[in-house]
């Protein structure tokens, strides 16, 4: 497939929960159009976008084709778009106020996850 029709998930592969959860939407990728890139192997594109890698290992992020680069629950929505499976739930989730429900919880999930992981102290945790 060619790479500017592919969509680039950008995700913390340290942590066993994000791993877990890639791992289930990779086999939902059947026709191959999402490249998953393990931000802990690997942030120097993050980098060079001027995201320090700390930053990004905080959140889940996606790169569309056309270049934009998505965060949180509206990257969680893109990615859907391009999932057998999901590709109903992407649009109604995308509509306010459920992006903003949405976002509201993946913020709680981030400041759940060094608990929930056993990864206090690691580079995803939310500082203050």
């Amino acid at each position: 497939m060619p790479e500017d029709s592919q969509v680039t998930l950008f995700y913390d592969g340290a942590c066993p929960l994000c791993r877990r959860e890639v791992a289930f939407y990779a086999r939902l990728d059947r026709a191959g159009r999402i490249v998953w890139h393990d931000l802990s192997r690997d942030s120097r594109g993050m980098v060079a976008e001027g995201l320090p890698r700390r930053e990004a290992l905080r959140r889940v992020y996606l790169r569309c084709p056309d270049g934009r680069l998505l965060s949180g629950a509206r990257a969680f929505v893109e990615l859907w778009r391009h999932l057998h499976g999901f590709r109903w739930l992407a649009p109604l989730v995308a509509l306010p106020p459920f992006i903003w429900l949405a976002e509201g919880g993946y913020r709680l999930f981030l400041k759940l996850r060094p608990w929930l992981t056993g990864r206090r102290g690691c580079d995803c945790e939310e500082e203050g």
